[in-house]
């Protein structure tokens, strides 16, 4: 973080939409001392740039700021630069020294501020150049969201999206261009919702009503994953899960991922998780990101055709590793060579021949093994008895 005091070259500053007055006297000195000036067509517009102004380029990219390293240039970016703005990309590239940031009100503390929320207790998303399916995790009874959204045709998107997933009894508040002298805001029901002429920037609230939302807990039910049969069932998928014990920001290493669903709920277990999802066989490819893309992951997880151990060369090293299909001798010894120490790794096997190899493996290299047997109550002409299914044998243990 830049202090303000050392000497910097370059002045990020938030801009509201009340344009110039909304500003303080060090962003207006900044943008009056600036040699270049960056920003949207709308921010150069509202700041008075003029002749200075030089608009982002198409696709977006920072280039063009760092090559004017050592001049005196301003960025300007939506409200709070830090929060889903241009601040987080420049820092990947830039000195503490370099820079020092002006924020103004973020759209979101400006809705928060309208409707009377209690911001900490919203989740709080940029939807602009992001899928509606990264709502599927947080939706649920009661649950407020306010998210940002990319133009005008986006609030009536949302609500179709919310009415086709469960959620049409939900209440959108649509807000557009707030703290300005355009500022709007209406409400409906995502059901109902035929507002019109909507203008960017728009925010839009959501307070979900209408299905109960996604289980909180592991092992979510079968029928909610694309499949072709090959997938880790739910009481054995909820096991597998508490023995890989998913942390924050961690990379698992799904081998022979069938459906994904191991991949699909590590990823959300915790805030940041990442997947790598290997599988063989190409057909299965496609549940695989289609179920990431169902719940919303498919910025964490990835799906990669081949065999292991071959396809594992010059992946980034795990946290933790899941083997579901394909194991073998080759493939532990390979792991055992290439992954760090501290690296989870947990297998799970139906035949008898991986259960023989994950017997050897525990008495080569402990850990812990465990053996599930489920049944489940069926008919039986006109009683009941259990269904058995086939045991599995689970190997979990830490490098």
């Amino acid at each position: 973080m830049s202090d303000g005091l050392s000497k910097h070259w370059l002045t990020i500053i938030g801009l509201g939409e009340n344009g110039l007055e909304g500003l303080s006297d060090a962003s207006r000195k900044a943008l009056v001392e600036a040699e270049v000036i960056f920003g949207g067509p709308r921010h150069l517009e509202l700041a008075g740039a003029g002749g200075k102004g030089q608009p982002w380029p198409v696709p977006f990219s920072t280039e063009p700021v760092l090559a004017m390293r050592g001049r005196r240039v301003v960025v300007l970016a939506s409200g709070d630069p830090f929060w889903h703005g241009a601040g987080g990309s420049l820092m990947r590239d830039l000195e503490a020294g370099e820079w020092v940031s002006h924020p103004a009100p973020a759209c979101f503390a400006l809705a928060a501020n309208r409707l009377g929320w209690k911001l900490e207790e919203v989740l709080c998303l940029g939807l602009h150049a992001a899928p509606y399916a990264r709502l599927r995790p947080l939706l649920g009874k009661g649950v407020r969201v306010i998210c940002t959204l990319r133009d005008g045709a986006a609030p009536a998107e949302l609500a179709e999206w919310l009415t086709a997933e469960g959620f049409g009894a939900s209440r959108l508040t649509v807000m557009e261009c707030l703290g300005g002298p355009r500022q709007r805001v209406r409400s409906s029901a995502a059901q109902d919702f035929d507002l019109q002429d909507i203008q960017a920037p728009v925010a839009v609230a959501v307070e979900a009503a209408g299905r109960k939302g996604l289980p909180q807990a592991s092992g979510l039910a079968d029928d909610l994953f694309a499949s072709d049969g090959q997938i880790t069932k739910r009481p054995i998928r909820a096991l597998t899960l508490s023995a890989l014990a998913p942390r924050m920001g961690e990379l698992l290493w799904d081998i022979g991922g069938g459906s994904g669903s191991i991949s699909v709920e590590w990823c959300l277990a915790a805030q940041g998780a990442q997947a790598v999802t290997f599988e063989p066989r190409e057909s299965r490819l496609a549940n695989i990101r289609a179920n990431a893309a169902a719940f919303g992951l498919d910025h964490r997880m990835q799906a990669v055709l081949g065999k292991a151990p071959d396809v594992l060369k010059d992946q980034p090293l795990p946290d933790c590793v899941f083997i579901g299909g394909g194991g073998s001798q080759a493939l532990l010894d390979h792991l055992w060579d290439i992954l760090p120490e501290g690296t989870r790794l947990v297998a799970n096997g139906v035949t008898l021949e991986t259960e023989t190899l994950l017997m050897q493996a525990h008495a080569t290299y402990g850990g812990h093994l465990l053996k599930a047997e489920i049944a489940e109550a069926g008919p039986l002409g006109s009683m009941r008895d259990w269904r058995r299914a086939r045991p599995v044998i689970q190997w979990s243990v830490t490098r």
